[in-house]
């Protein structure tokens, strides 16, 4: 048996041609033609959405099968995890990861990439502290310096010069060395390769012949990094910056086509499962915002495309209406290595809903440590805000205790509780550490949205009925997640 995931980062549903032909800069459709062809020779999900956000966090449940934003903020695998790579290594099944996504070497990400039988990894995307060069004094002319970001955004600068081709950029790099693992073990048996690329990401780094394809009238304007903030900027930088979304996700496009020619040359579509999926997706004015995690988790972030084949049912060009959610990521790896799945892992895979469209779920948690929960049935989106003034209490239940790109400060130690095991902690008490969010869901409210009627979100709905079966599904998820007591008190619910 043989597994490839191909995974790009805040890969956006609607670029792709396969989800509609969305005009989305001004042009007919945004130019993924592989994207099209994939379609054609797989399963294409049309209700796939994310769980916990956002990136190391999605790439745990990716591990692991199982919600954890109601526990955790972004940080390391836990010892109590289940790591569906380990499992596949511990059963003789070679896993490999080749990545260039700089989050896995940091504090927050350190563990991720030890699970896999082997790594490796590609410097040099975004502010990833790469290469040591003093010699820039003044940045360069752009926009992009009016976000701020300091030490990271001069980082940019400096890893930007030193790619001065194309074939030196990271996304190619990673892209050649998957090449090379397919060329080398097509031919063996028991292997799954984890090939994940940074982009489409921002910043919207891409070369001159991708810009080209979307030409206009601020086509010299430097500005492709936007802010994660509201949109302030007038239609035209919308429209430029959405070009420079619009040219990274078709230089995405054209490196996966390399693996589907791949797969045509190797023969893999015989014997090797292929997923082709992302975290979640990028707001770039929609809403009146960019970006992500400051704000609600609109469909535009969290309603993620998704593509798989299966050798053993064969299902072509067929899209799949059940909803499905990063969780049974694993889980269908697992089961198609004839692997059993650990006893936590809420995921479910996904062999019947590709074959038959079976449901796996009625509906579906999603969002991001102390920010909305939400919940989604396929139809309906509702998203409950905090009901307190200062959106506590909210706790850290970690034995790892690391941010983004440092460990937990000394202030945040200062009052550590010990918790008692939870179900999925194997007898493990854990710290229970006084948490933070990036912004209380507050200021935005509880919203709940029909998607059949207003597909767009731009119309909150008020519908008592609705919202109490909505509020019983979430409930209902955040029990069987062993949600800690207090998100019932900061959300306003009864256990």
């Amino acid at each position: 048996m043989k597994a490839i995931m191909v995974m790009f980062d805040s890969l956006n549903r609607r670029m792709l041609a396969p989800y509609g032909e969305i005009p989305f800069v001004g042009y007919d459709c945004v130019h993924t033609p592989a994207f099209r062809r994939l379609a054609q020779r797989s399963c294409k999900f049309e209700t796939s959405y994310v769980g916990s956000m956002p990136c190391m966090p999605a790439r745990r449940e990716l591990h692991t099968g199982r919600y954890n934003f109601l526990h955790r903020s972004w940080g390391p695998l836990e010892p109590f995890d289940d790591s569906m790579p380990q499992q596949l290594r511990e059963a003789g099944i070679l896993s490999h990861l080749i990545s260039d996504h700089y989050h896995y070497w940091e504090e927050g990400g350190a563990n991720y990439h030890t699970k896999y039988s082997s790594w490796e990894i590609v410097r040099g995307q975004e502010g990833d502290p790469w290469k040591g060069d003093l010699r820039l004094k003044d940045l360069p002319q752009s926009k992009n310096n009016e976000r701020g970001g300091g030490p990271w955004l001069r980082q940019d600068w400096v890893n930007r010069s030193c790619m001065q081709d194309e074939a030196s950029q990271p996304q190619p790099t990673t892209f050649r060395l998957g090449e090379e693992f397919l060329r080398a073990n097509a031919g063996e048996d028991d292997w799954f390769l984890h090939l994940e690329t940074f982009d489409p990401h921002e910043p919207y780094f891409s070369p001159k012949r991708f810009q080209d394809l979307y030409r206009h009238h601020l086509q010299d304007y430097h500005w492709d990094w936007p802010p994660y903030a509201p949109v302030t900027q007038a239609p035209e930088e919308v429209r430029h910056m959405r070009a420079m979304s619009a040219a990274l996700h078709t230089m995405c496009d054209e490196y996966l086509g390399r693996i589907l020619d791949l797969m045509d040359e190797l023969h893999l579509w015989d014997d090797t499962l292929l997923i082709v999926n992302t975290d979640h997706g990028f707001l770039l004015g929609e809403h009146d915002w960019w970006a992500k995690c400051t704000q609600p988790f609109y469909n535009e972030v969290a309603h993620t495309p998704l593509f798989i084949w299966d050798p053993r049912s064969r299902v072509v060009g067929e899209s799949r209406r059940s909803l499905v959610q990063t969780i049974d990521l694993p889980a269908t790896i697992l089961e198609y290595f004839g692997l059993d799945l650990p006893p936590d892992m809420q995921g479910r895979p996904l062999r019947d809903t590709i074959a038959k469209d079976t449901p796996v779920r009625e509906a579906g948690l999603y969002g991001m440590f102390g920010a909305h929960v939400n919940v989604t049935d396929g139809r309906y989106t509702y998203m409950r805000a905090n009901v307190t003034e200062d959106n506590t209490p909210l706790y850290e239940y970690t034995l790892m205790p690391a941010h983004m790109r440092a460990a937990f400060g000394v202030d945040e130690l200062q009052d550590i509780q010990l918790q008692e095991p939870f179900s999925f902690t194997r007898g493990c008490r854990t710290m229970k550490i006084a948490g933070r969010s990036w912004r209380r869901a507050s200021d935005f409210g509880t919203m709940l949205f029909d998607l059949e009627t207003d597909p767009g979100q731009e119309h909150p709905l008020q519908d008592p009925e609705a919202e109490r079966r909505m509020v019983d599904l979430m409930v209902e998820l955040m029990q069987e997640s062993d949600c800690p007591a207090e998100q019932y008190e900061r959300l306003g619910l009864d256990r």
